[in-house]
Order: C-alpha cells, then structure tokens, then sequence
C-alpha cells in the first residue's frame, strides 16, 4: 500500500501566513519560512504555499519567500497563485519549488495544462480544484473561490488529468475552515475514479477527520492549515495515531 502524505498548507497575503473559513475572515497565523521549517522538523510529508491574493505586484514577493522558504526545508514543496505560463513555472523552480499548483489559468485556458506537462513533466503539475455544492452539484470556482464557474468538478478534474494533471489537490469551500471534517463524497469519488492521486483539503478538525479522508475517502493526502499553524494537532501525533488505524505513514 502506498503511504498516505500529511501536508501543511500556508496561505500568504502580504508576505504572512494567514488563514480563514470558507476562504474569507482571514486572520494572521504566523511567519511562513518560521513555520515552513518547524512544519519539515515535525516530519510533514509535504508543504503546500498558496499566494491566496496572487498579482503581478506581488510576484516579486513571492519569489522571494518561495526562495526563504526552499533554504530551511528539505521536504517536497508546492507553490501555487497567480501562475499563468511556462516563465512563471519555470521562474519558481528556479527559485526552489518543486511542483507548481494552477487553477483559475486553468480554468481559464486549458490547454496550459497540457502546455506545462509537456514542459516539465506531469509530476510537477498540480491542479488546484475549489469546489462547492450548487444545487446538489460540485461546482468548480475559480479566483480563490469568488467566482463560480459552469464546469462540474468531477468532469473537469477528468480533463485536466487527461491533460496531464499529476496530482489534484480538491478543496471543498463548504468545509473549508469549519473543522468539520472533509468532504468525504466528492473526494471519495474523485479518488476512485482518476489514476493520479488526490490531496483533500477543508475542512480538518480531528485526528479522526484525517482517519475518514483516508479510508472513506480514499485520499492519497490531506492537506490542512489552521489545526497545524495553532499546534492543535502535532504532525507526529497525528502520523502515530493513523499508522497504528492501520494506515501507512511515513514516521
């Protein structure tokens, strides 16, 4: 059995961690490259670093911290926000990144998945999905979940793997930042049905959340933010507390 990846998430505004529910009321959560280095010291599998407000302005910024970042860990990291052709991949790879996360440019113009695949190889292409329940349907949404879309999430999250997605990382707005537990359906279902993996995200709360997302939800990983930047759940804790639910960890 493959082992299943814990990954900590840093939303950035301005430089700062921050955090929210259902993707506004964000609040300060801390200095990224501090916590970036204490997330790699506590065993996390992975680091996820969103430019949640990315810009043009702001880019510059962004290089830098991916650059800060990529100097104290030593774990896989993936940056995402405002990315938008083959520089700006190529710009954060240099600076450090080692997979890049795209979602409203992919939205936007499909074909750029194909496009950065072929450049860089699939592995490092992540396609960020926000999704939310429309009427009894998943909805893809788009500029950090402001916007919905007419795509439904389980057809579009088939195309951009046929387009050579490598990974997805699934967001459900509903259970964003309520420590409610994950979206176990629409994960589940995304999981089962696409040959790359899945990283689930919103909406962890408990340890048991993280238990669910992996055997309900047949999730390859979990990503969280708030329960890790406050300490309410300890990366080591909790790989312990599901390697011995019977799931395969890397401790």
């Amino acid at each position: 059995m493959l082992t299943k990846r814990i990954i900590p998430c840093l939303d950035i505004k301005d430089g700062r961690t921050v955090k929210g529910t259902n993707f506004v009321n964000l609040r300060d959560a801390g200095d990224p490259v501090e916590l970036a280095q204490r997330y790699a010291q506590e065993g996390a599998d992975e680091l996820v670093f969103l430019d949640i407000t990315a810009t043009v302005d702001n880019r510059k910024t962004l290089i830098d911290l991916v650059t800060r970042v990529a100097a104290v860990v030593d774990i896989p990291f993936t940056v995402g926000g405002g990315i938008g052709s083959i520089a700006d991949v190529s710009a954060l790879l240099q600076a450090g990144a080692d997979k890049v996360s795209i979602n409203s440019a992919a939205v936007r113009n499909p074909t750029l998945v194909d496009e950065l695949s072929r450049e860089f190889g699939s592995q490092c292409i992540v396609v960020a999905i926000d999704t939310r329940n429309v009427d009894g349907e998943e909805i893809v949404h788009t500029h950090g979940g402001r916007k919905p879309t007419d795509k439904p999430t389980i057809p579009w999250a088939k195309e951009v793997e046929s387009r050579g997605a490598g990974e997805i990382l699934l967001t459900s707005m509903d259970t964003d930042g309520t420590k409610a537990g994950f979206a176990l359906d629409v994960t589940r279902i995304l999981s089962e049905g696409l040959p790359i993996p899945v990283i689930a995200s919103g909406g962890a709360g408990t340890m048991e959340h993280f238990k669910d997302v992996f055997t309900v939800g047949k999730a390859d990983a979990a990503l969280a933010a708030s329960i890790f930047h406050f300490q309410e759940i300890e990366i080591p804790v909790l790989k312990h507390y599901l390697q011995s639910a019977g799931i395969t960890m890397r401790l």
